[in-house]
């Protein structure tokens, strides 16, 4: 390819790669659906990170490790529905292998036949904390991030079946590399109570209208995830590890001051009703809610944090490679997300923040896609299978059909997330006379929710505390 030959001679054994650093990350800031890198990392030592190889490096460290049945129901396994075990990797690896010596050990009360096991979401800075030489190993420097290493990356070991549940990351693009196995792993940040791989259909009928993108992650490929994208994750291999890390995105700053509001409105509300209502109201990842105070800290410092960003960038601009026509498409188009306050179906995913470069339809022809980039290709419903990382584009129906949600990774939760443009009222709803029924015109503490935590009216309310804050 053009890139490829772009490149200074390779010395003998030098590893060539089909796209520079620079096109590399012009592709991953601009591209706006899933995709895969292939014969991009031949040469990265963290290719030979196998479990072997880990559990000799690690010599007996303990790790910790989620664990949850095989046996598929119509709820996704939340991390709060889950066991968990500290055990080694060479412990792990034993009873993966299904060896005696595991009936006295850490997974002793768990059948490999009946459980998987997952070491996710690991910072590959605490774990190697003590051998800081292991960091180089990951150079994302390749794909446009000078400087970026394995200290920026989190490292996830499962065996066949560990999954995450269906999920969108609140913050930047997602890079993963497949070490061993095939299928990484991700954390997770706005939760979907659909289990994609066993859907409830009756409960979520609007699932049926959803389109998958399913592909099989090999090792040395990697997946670029990106913003705002539904994914579900799963092992299909005995063994699987991977290693990824999150890449920032201008979009991120103000998305945190909207996650410290809606955290805020979430907990001071909820917290004050009845505990033994009965209502689930946190995210399955979490356990109590966080204090007013700390909500109110948290707040500040999200504010503190998009003006030093904004004046950072404010210096930057007369550096900026964006031409002033697409500067000023980009202000029209914030420009009218303010004033229609609303975004036309499809359209959210593609231009939902205006941070970085403004996708545009015509710049998807120019990606080059082929043996080196791979298009992640949207399947049919029905086709699509279980140990396929499945990431849902047309996120509408997602979006409506998600409740206890989370927004961010840091405990705030909320009933839904998007309203339903349906407005229709159920007929089992309705009186005789053509009216709701009384018991259905009593609005509760989640119907106020759900109107104060809309993505519009969070939007709105964050740009005015900005403005406020700036004057």
């Amino acid at each position: 390819m053009a890139e490829a030959e772009s490149h200074r001679p390779a010395a003998p054994g030098e590893d060539v790669k089909p796209f520079t650093p620079e096109k590399t990350k012009e592709i991953v800031m601009s591209l706006q659906q899933p995709a895969v890198f292939c014969n991009m990392v031949g040469d990265w030592p963290a290719l030979h990170w196998n479990a072997k190889y880990l559990s000799a490096v690690l010599d007996g460290k303990t790790i910790q490790f989620r664990l949850g049945l095989k046996t598929m129901g119509l709820v996704p396994q939340f991390e709060t529905r889950c066991s968990y075990v500290k055990a080694t990797l060479e412990e792990f690896l034993a009873w993966s292998c299904g060896q005696p010596s595991c009936l006295s050990g850490p997974f002793s009360c768990y059948e490999f036949s009946k459980y998987w096991a997952y070491a996710d979401y690991k910072y590959i800075a605490r774990i190697f904390e003590d051998k800081p030489e292991f960091f180089q190993d990951i150079r994302w420097s390749d794909f446009g991030f000078p400087g970026r290493s394995g200290k920026e990356s989190t490292l996830w070991i499962g065996s066949e079946g560990a999954n995450t549940p269906c999920h969108l990351d609140s913050y930047g693009c997602n890079l993963v590399l497949q070490v061993q196995g095939r299928i990484p792993y991700e954390e997770s940040s706005v939760f979907s109570k659909v289990n994609i791989t066993n859907p409830d259909l009756k409960r979520f009928p609007k699932f049926r209208n959803t389109t998958a993108h399913v592909v099989t992650l090999s090792p040395g490929q990697v997946l670029l995830v990106p913003r705002h994208w539904w994914h579900y994750v799963e092992s299909i291999d005995p063994i699987t590890i991977s290693i990824n890390s999150w890449i920032e995105l201008d979009a991120d700053h103000e998305a945190r001051v909207e996650e410290a509001i809606t955290r805020m409105l979430v907990c001071a509300i909820k917290s004050a009703e009845n505990p033994s209502d009965g209502d689930p109201w946190l995210n399955p990842t979490e356990v109590e809610a966080t204090s007013h105070e700390i909500n109110l800290q948290y707040l500040n410092k999200a504010v503190l944090a998009y003006f030093k960003w904004q004046k950072a960038n404010e210096s930057e601009q007369p550096c900026s490679s964006s031409s002033d026509a697409e500067q000023r498409a980009i202000a029209s188009c914030k420009r009218k997300k303010r004033e229609v306050g609303c975004e036309p179906e499809g359209y959210r995913l593609l231009t939902h923040e205006f941070g970085f470069s403004t996708f545009k339809a015509e710049n998807l022809q120019k990606i080059p896609f082929g043996p080196h980039l791979l298009q992640v290709l949207p399947q049919s419903q029905e086709t699509s299978s279980i140990g396929a990382v499945a990431v849902e584009g047309d996120s509408g129906d997602l979006l409506h059909e998600n409740e206890g949600g989370r927004f961010g990774k840091l405990h705030c939760t909320r009933k839904q997330l998007v309203m339903s443009n349906d407005c229709e009222t159920p007929a089992h709803q309705m009186d005789s006379d053509g009216s709701p029924n009384a018991s259905q015109t009593a609005l509760s503490t989640n119907d106020l929710l759900d109107c104060l935590v809309n993505p519009h009216v969070i939007n709105l309310v964050a740009r005015l505390l900005l403005e406020r804050t700036r004057v």
